[in-house]
């Protein structure tokens, strides 16, 4: 029985979909103004852990992941780089795509809308917000009266008059409250717009996710999901203008991921401590990311820094070599039973439950991930005893039950690309010595790819004065 802490509810629910079979699920995606950092990429990862997780348990995911393409940001970042938001926003859009591929996202049936192709949706949306009595016009701009829904800050777990009201605290001439938010900003000179019945303007952030979501999973849906600073203001307000316009709760299961610290630090663009995706990718590939964010449960805070990643590359190492064996060891056909039979199944079904267990109870990844390294730890002791000399049959369900695990719900890759299989000098030295000429002539992204390329292959380049040598690294 899966149970998701809701953050609605501030309880441990069990999972029970709208429709039988069938996951509706919506997480807030990327304000495209730049790459994204490692912070960003936590939520990326864990809302793709959780759509593999409902997969595995034979639900039929509908999964939407929005993009911001309008916002103050954008605009700010365009007018500074002289191009249109719209340039802006289509070129970070293919950054973030290029910056999260090595995180094997699974992205076959993904939905990922964009704000500006919803336009004449919001405006519908705010329109029945204001017959309703639940919005109001100040010389263009439109706010959502807060005062007009008693739960307001029910997510958040705060009352009106105690609210977080931001960074713009003051009373704006004719606006009823400081917590009442914008719904519809008119614009200012020299910013893009659409012409609406409010007149020239563009959307507010919060209406945007709500009209997506509604748009794309209907008026109720499943799981929400997002960073835990999320919670306020946006998915609060996300609750509040949703379900004044239909007059139901929007969404079941609110879920929110922990915050990425550095020295005890949130890591934030606003803060100056993030480091890019796009720049960790260049030394360690995405299932060690991955498997760094998943080790630990994804609600709680955990702290970024190279020696981290440096002991998850490490366990990664560790999990190929096993696998690797077990691999071997399950290619065979000549040994149909052995003594080891009893403690293979007992460890292997041990481990399923434990997994499973770990999993529904909240994605808890960390149970889960210690199932898996105990299975392993105790095969090889087994496969080192027989010399490897056991059933071929339960081998081989270990495998099965790696690869839908690690691989299946969390995607790492469990196969090294070994075009170097035989240590083929002349092949190395060859790829050594173009990666230092073409560093030479200063084309460093190509050096780099070369470099990262050996590097997945177990190959260390170590450049000085002279040129560049290599050695194997051990495995």
């Amino acid at each position: 029985m899966l149970k998701i802490y809701n953050t609605l509810t501030r309880n441990l629910d069990e999972f029970k979909s709208i429709d039988a079979g069938k996951v509706k699920m919506y997480v807030c995606g990327p304000t495209v103004y730049n790459h994204i950092h490692i912070g960003n990429a936590r939520p990326i990862v864990v809302f793709d852990m959780v759509h593999r997780y409902l997969r595995y348990l034979e639900y039929d995911v509908t999964f939407v992941q929005n993009f911001t393409d309008i916002d103050d940001k954008i605009i700010i970042k365009a007018s500074e780089e002289g191009v249109s938001f719209k340039e802006l926003a289509e070129k970070y859009i293919v950054k973030y795509f290029e910056d999260t591929k090595e995180l094997n996202i699974l992205e076959e049936k993904n939905l990922h809308p964009k704000a500006t192709e919803y336009i004449s949706q919001m405006e519908s949306f705010v329109q029945k917000l204001i017959k309703k009595g639940h919005a109001y016009e100040i010389r263009g701009d439109v706010y959502f009266d807060v005062e007009s829904f008693k739960e307001y800050g029910t997510l958040s777990d705060q009352k009106i008059d105690e609210l977080q009201i931001g960074v713009r605290k003051e009373l704006m001439d004719g606006k009823k409250s400081p917590a009442d938010f914008a719904l519809w900003k008119s614009a200012k000179e020299g910013e893009p717009f659409w012409s609406t019945s409010f007149g020239k303007g563009r959307p507010g952030w919060h209406l945007e996710c709500s009209v997506m979501g509604r748009e794309l999973l209907g008026e109720v849906f499943d799981i929400h999901g997002g960073g835990i600073d999320l919670v306020f203001p946006h998915h609060e307000n996300e609750i509040a203008q949703s379900h004044c316009f239909s007059g139901r709760p929007p969404v079941n299961y609110w879920m929110h991921n922990g915050f990425l610290k550095i020295e005890g630090e949130k890591m934030s663009k606003s803060l100056k401590n993030f480091t890019l995706l796009k720049d960790v990718n260049k030394e360690f590939e995405g299932s060690v990311i991955r498997l760094f964010f998943l080790q630990s449960h994804y609600r709680k805070p955990i702290d970024f820094s190279r020696t981290e990643l440096e002991m998850t590359k490490a366990s990664l190492e560790r999990i190929r070599n096993s696998y690797a064996r077990i691999k071997s060891v399950a290619q065979r056909s000549d040994i149909l039973e052995s003594e080891f039979d009893d403690q293979l199944l007992s460890a292997l079904e041990s481990s399923k439950k434990e997994f499973e267990e770990g999993m529904n109870a909240d994605f808890n990844t960390a149970i889960a991930n210690g199932a898996i390294f105990q299975l392993i730890k105790t095969v090889n002791q087994i496969l080192d005893i027989s010399k490897e000399r056991v059933s071929n049959k339960l081998i081989l369900q270990i495998k099965e039950f790696l690869l839908a695990t690690l691989e299946g719900i969390f995607a790492l890759k469990l196969e090294r690309c070994d075009i170097i299989e035989n240590n083929s000098t002349s092949f190395i030295e060859y790829l050594v010595n173009l990666r230092y000429q073409v560093k030479m002539e200063k084309n460093y992204a190509l050096s780099d790819n070369i470099r990262i390329f050996l590097l997945e292959q177990g190959i260390e380049i170590r450049d000085s004065k002279e040129g560049s040598t290599w050695k194997k690294i051990s495995q």
